[in-house]
């Protein structure tokens, strides 16, 4: 039995997007938060960068950009420390709030502690209602009877 072996060559050549040509390199550029590349001979390449060089002179770096994709951007809500968390839960829990021992606490809850020298004594005590979980029971799939 005889085995023969193929060699495959793949060749990628670069075509300079404005005029055809031969490209030499491809430049990317971001512009509105849109991300660009264009693929350039030498001469296009170097009349880009020179088109751009005094606007790039008079601007400022940037960092990443925030509309990126898939870049999220930090809560504007600056991060409490613990000794305040745990003060805001003893508050609540006194004042008729339902609260959790963990987890995030809710922003009503947390805009009531914020005013709470501003607002009555009445108006702190009215309280939405704790409501425990009911358990359910699992629900199971139904098969069809084989017939």
């Amino acid at each position: 039995m005889e085995v023969f072996c193929m060699a495959s060559v793949t060749e990628v050549r670069l075509v300079d997007d404005l005029d055809g040509g031969a490209a030499a390199e491809t430049v990317a550029f971001d512009l509105e938060g849109k991300n660009y590349q264009i693929d350039l001979s030498e001469t296009h390449a170097a009349q880009l960068r020179e088109l751009l060089t005094p606007y790039i002179a008079a601007a400022r770096r940037a960092g990443t950009s925030p509309t990126a994709p898939g870049r999220r951007t930090k809560t504007t809500r600056p991060s409490t420390d613990r000794q305040e968390t745990a003060t805001i839960r003893e508050w609540a829990a006194a004042n008729g709030f339902a609260v959790s021992t963990r987890g995030r606490i809710a922003a009503q809850v947390r805009e009531a502690y914020e005013n709470r020298n501003t607002t009555t004594a009445a108006a702190l005590n009215v309280a939405a209602p704790a409501v425990d979980a009911e358990v359910k029971p699992k629900r199971r799939s139904r098969r069809k009877a084989e017939s």
